[in-house]
């Protein structure tokens, strides 16, 4: 299937692992040029040398002049940008009682301010584009509440709330909006949350086997799905949120 997407022009953020690598991967193997955006200089430029014609444009998410270099890097080089991938790490583990209060400020900087921040920035290209596409990396906290993730089962909710918002308000201008929410995937992340365990082996088999898919996904699956949600085909599809966790969640909506 041809998906559409030769010769457009994509922002990664949080692409030099995980799941902001594998997208970064899946769009430039279906034509799309790719900046990959992340905070280690280092590591991202390994990582973008792996992604055919990729650009690195190193920096924090939360850093509006870093955003404001990644954006301009983009235009500079390709004329043009179609679509935004917000992406960024969870924010800390923890209970309520465990974190502490300035915790919850840098959560929200972190999990939603960035993302608002960087879509505002993007808006008049994606306008321009007349087929853009914006599509939020959050978590299955959004449907179904994580233990010891306080921080992320409060926040993370508010992607998905601006989100559909924000997919009605840009309809008019051919411009989708959505929210892709991964289960457990073989990430980093989820290593560090096993780490937290006085058992991480035995952390892992539980999670593993609390899947009815019987094993963790890979970041691949999730960077198939995303790059769908970013094609020509997927235009009629905007507000919507999107679990990729092998059957997990037992709720019906």
């Amino acid at each position: 299937m041809d998906l559409g997407l030769e010769r457009t022009a994509a922002i990664v953020c949080g692409a030099s692992s995980g799941m902001g690598l594998a997208i970064s991967r899946e769009l430039a193997a279906e034509g799309c040029d790719v900046t990959m955006v992340a905070r280690d200089p280092e590591r991202l430029d390994t990582a973008a040398s792996s992604v055919p014609g990729a650009v690195a444009s190193a920096g924090d998410v939360r850093d509006q002049a870093a955003m404001e270099r990644a954006l301009k890097a983009t235009i500079d080089r390709r004329g043009r940008l179609d679509i935004l991938i917000n992406n960024a790490g969870g924010p800390p583990a923890g209970t309520f009682e465990e974190l502490p209060a300035e915790a919850w400020a840098e959560a929200f900087e972190l999990t939603l301010n960035s993302a608002v921040r960087l879509t505002r920035l993007a808006l008049p290209h994606l306008r321009e584009s007349g087929r853009g596409r914006i599509v939020n990396i959050t978590s299955w906290s959004v449907r179904e509440p994580i233990p010891h993730l306080m921080l992320s089962n409060a926040i993370r909710p508010g992607v998905v709330g601006w989100a559909k918002a924000l997919s009605r308000e840009l309809a008019g201008d051919g411009i989708t909006v959505n929210t892709v929410a991964p289960g457990k995937i073989d990430t980093e992340r989820m290593k560090e949350l096993w780490e937290r365990q006085p058992d991480p082996e035995n952390a892992r088999a539980r999670d593993e086997a609390s899947i009815p898919a019987g094993r963790l996904g890979s970041p691949d699956e999730i960077a198939a799905a995303v790059t769908f949600l970013c094609s020509a085909q997927a235009a009629y599809i905007s507000g919507v949120v999107l679990p990729i966790d092998g059957g997990a969640l037992q709720g019906i909506w």
